[in-house]
């Protein structure tokens, strides 16, 4: 059984789909925790929660990125790459032209850090992380309160996400490109 979820800021929308066919559900949000809205959508329609396959969208979360009301946030990559989330994928609306209108940023140039340390296209540890780049990541996360941790290839080998990760004050949330899309595309885990 798949079970679509979007939680939204007034109500959270479910979709069911099962032998049976398609049937959709309504449930108010719970904004101080969207998972009690979830099960309370999944008890409502009366599911076992164990026997899901669910796909979870966030309206919320768009939003946040949109309007620009998300938490102050460090995004860590390789060095040479802190311009990722700038450059995108390089879908615009004139390809060629020499000066595009420039799309706005996700984050700040200056809230983009770029390390050293290198894994290659078939998950082999080419360049370890060097000490000046942990302490670097160490003296700047506390000033932040999420870092989001997106370096070449980690969908193969999460190494050097996981040792970046470790070095983070308690205080400070995590988010690890490995972990929320596991799949190549370096922009794609970076922007999700």
């Amino acid at each position: 059984m798949l079970v679509g979820v979007d939680c939204g800021g007034t109500f959270t929308d479910f979709v069911v789909c099962d032998a049976d066919g398609v049937r959709f559900h309504k449930q108010l949000s719970t904004p101080d925790d969207p998972s009690r809205a979830i099960l309370n959508g999944i008890r409502a329609l009366g599911l076992d929660a164990g026997s899901l396959h669910l796909v979870h969208g966030s309206t919320v979360a768009t939003n946040a990125v949109l309007e620009r009301k998300g938490v102050r946030t460090l995004f860590v990559t390789n060095r040479g790459l802190e311009d990722l989330l700038a450059l995108g994928r390089q879908v615009r609306r004139e390809l060629y032209n020499l000066t595009p209108e420039p799309y706005g940023r996700l984050l700040p140039a200056d809230d983009c850090l770029g390390v050293g340390g290198r894994v290659d296209a078939d998950g082999c540890l080419v360049e370890p992380i060097d000490e000046e780049s942990l302490q670097a990541l160490a003296d700047r996360a506390g000033d932040y309160e999420a870092v989001a941790i997106c370096t070449l290839f980690s969908f193969l080998n999460p190494i050097q996400e996981s040792e970046l990760a470790a070095v983070l004050p308690a205080h400070v949330f995590a988010s690890l490109s490995h972990r929320v899309l596991p799949e190549y595309r370096e922009y794609e885990r970076a922007s999700t």
